[in-house]
């Protein structure tokens, strides 16, 4: 139990230090004296690292054991974590980020592989609880606790933050995992081999970094984005054709060609797709529209974080009695809904006006995770592969790499559609705001009269009374924008359900599990 326990604090810790770089990215520009460009490349750095390590952890996992690897990397992450305030320029800070990245992207896939293996059967519906407030939870209340970081501590927290809880996780893990030989392979059995996994690794690498840089440098039109997709998709293409000559004995791709384990993984990127509403949709709103810091985002944030606690139990409840698709039917309803209601957003609303749709959000979002995990687990219990470890392994990294990158993909779908979005309604709303036109000549005289008291002379009252309306129109294209981009997450949403929908009941359910007198390992 100690040790399940520390695997979760890991998940925890290495999902909260990629959320306050992301929230924090503006403070530490600041602080460090960075460009837009230079900076866009401190999150680039750590979770590409991420996306590094998810498939090599598999490899790592299988020749050393979950024990050393998540011991020796949690060691190695405290002290890059612990460094990385005092690097001396941003080529240092981005090599330490690598390290920080690639130590902290094994706690995913090693938590997902030995909590299946090790937790009484009996205590997995508490797991699945544990592992959902770890994800979502800490996802939503990192905004809340970088800005207090920057209120009452420093920049440097953004970092210490991991370096402090660390080693929690290590004596955890160090109590709770039993010390075990090296595995060996057995007689007539192919020998492991790196190359695969470490082309495979490269390759999801350069496609995540594509995905996270590709909108600022204008996608297809940047040399750089186009080698990066395609020496990709190259590697990929390499790790297929060695796959097929020379099978490897720590992963079984046969076991990932299940329909359900397909469809999962489908639902786990409209999963991390919906997420963005809390994620990059209102924060954004509150952060252009309303200028709100992340002090006053956070608590906006709080609504959906907090009420997952409860209703998160309420989800692992019903998942003893009720299949876990009709839970996740219900959770992405749910969600579908909040967004709808914020569709009406105007200008005019603000972090009070977000408090009912997120309300039904966190309660979306409890049932939505909890009902996701809990399928996927009941994938594995009916598998059988909970007495395979390499079967384990191989889904904790499919799932792991789908994670990663359906994620990215969807961030940078999203980053892509409101821009756009914001320049087509610019365009319509600029249709209606032309000089001579009477309601325009209207209002640029009622702002040149309140700008008057302000300035010199007529003419520069009249000038910024031009700015200020090119203002309104921006902020107005935003909002316009923003509404669309909550509807496209409806629509999402009701697209996952049509995946749940084609998934097939599996024979054990959790009131089968629960009740199971020995564990399945």
């Amino acid at each position: 139990m100690l040790g399940v326990l520390g695997v979760l604090f890991g998940a925890m810790i290495a999902t909260c230090t990629g959320r306050l770089i992301s929230v924090g990215l503006n403070d530490l520009r600041g602080a460090l004296h960075l460009g837009v460009d230079e900076a866009s490349w401190i999150g680039t750095a750590f979770n590409a690292a991420q996306m590094f390590i998810g498939p090599f952890s598999v490899y790592l996992g299988g020749l050393l054991g979950s024990r050393r690897v998540l011991l020796v990397c949690a060691a190695l992450f405290t002290v890059v974590s612990l460094a990385l305030p005092f690097a001396g320029s941003l080529p240092v800070m981005l090599a330490l980020l690598v390290l920080a990245g690639l130590t902290a992207g094994t706690f995913y896939p090693l938590t997902l592989s030995f909590v299946l293996r090790n937790l009484p059967m009996r205590y997995v519906l508490v797991g699945i609880a544990v592992y959902a407030a770890d994800i979502v939870f800490t996802t939503n209340v990192a905004t809340s606790l970088e800005a207090w970081y920057m209120d009452h501590r420093s920049w440097h927290w953004i970092f210490w933050n991991g370096a402090m809880l660390t080693p929690v996780m290590m004596v955890l893990i160090y109590f709770g995992i039993p010390r075990q030989p090296l595995p060996k392979p057995k007689e007539g059995q192919p020998r492991p081999n790196w190359r695969g996994f470490l082309y495979a690794s490269i390759g999801f690498s350069l496609l995540y970094i594509a995905l996270d840089q590709g909108q600022r440098l204008d996608w297809l039109n940047s040399g750089t984005i186009v080698g990066l997709l395609a020496a990709g998709v190259s590697l990929l293409l390499v790790t297929l054709v060695r796959r097929l000559r020379m099978p490897n004995p720590l992963i079984n791709f046969s076991f990932l060609a299940r329909r359900n384990t397909v469809l999962l993984g489908g639902v786990l990127i409209f999963f991390r797709f919906v997420l963005l509403a809390t994620v990059v949709v209102i924060p954004s709103y509150l952060g252009s529209v309303k200028g709100f810091l992340p002090l006053q985002t956070g608590p906006v944030l709080l609504w959906v974080a907090l009420p997952q606690c409860l209703f998160g139990v309420l989800a692992v409840y019903l998942l003893k009695y009720i299949d876990a698709r009709l839970i996740l039917t219900a959770g992405f309803t749910l969600i579908a809904i909040a967004c709808l209601l914020n569709a009406r957003l105007s200008s005019a609303w603000s972090g009070e006006n977000f408090s009912q749709s997120q309300l039904l959000m966190a309660i979306g979002f409890a049932l939505a995770f909890n009902g996701l995990v809990g399928s996927i687990i009941l994938e594995v219990v009916n598998t059988g592969a909970l007495s395979r470890p390499v079967e384990v392994l191989t889904f904790a990294g499919y799932f792991q790499t789908v994670r990663l990158l359906g994620g990215e993909m969807g961030v940078a779908f999203m980053q892509h559609f409101i821009p756009l979005r914001e320049q087509f309604h610019s365009n319509i709303l600029g249709l209606g705001v032309q000089a001579g036109l009477p309601a325009t000549q209207a209002r640029l005289f009622a702002l040149s009269a309140g700008m008057a008291s302000h300035t010199s002379d007529s003419a520069t009252a009249t000038a910024r009374a031009a700015a200020l309306l090119g203002l309104q129109v921006r902020q107005q294209a935003f909002t316009l924008a923003i509404t669309d981009a909550f509807i496209l997450v409806a629509w999402a949403a009701v697209c996952c359900m049509a995946v749940i929908a084609a998934m097939a009941r599996v024979p054990t359910q959790y009131h089968d599990v629960v009740s199971a007198p020995t564990p399945s390992v």
